[in-house]
């Protein structure tokens, strides 16, 4: 039981000392970041909505010439 103990008191420790390093040495503010991260999100949205756009007026291209053979007229 003590060495459960120790290990967990070891990854505590590590845990704590790890992100107080992590927030010294950070090359930019916690605001700066998120604005960062917000950007990335919005032109990431963007993109994915414009492919899926694109992909969708091709999907719908094929259907209409899948149905064309079919169509009554």
């Amino acid at each position: 039981m003590r060495k459960v103990f120790n290990f967990l008191a070891g990854v505590i420790m590590g845990g704590l000392v790890g992100a107080t390093i992590a927030i010294l040495l950070a090359p930019a503010s916690g605001e700066q970041v998120r604005a960062q991260l917000q950007e990335r999100s919005i032109r990431l949205k963007d993109e994915v909505m414009a492919v899926a756009e694109a992909r969708r007026a091709e999907l719908e291209r094929e259907l209409t010439a899948l149905r064309a053979p079919y169509k009554r007229e």
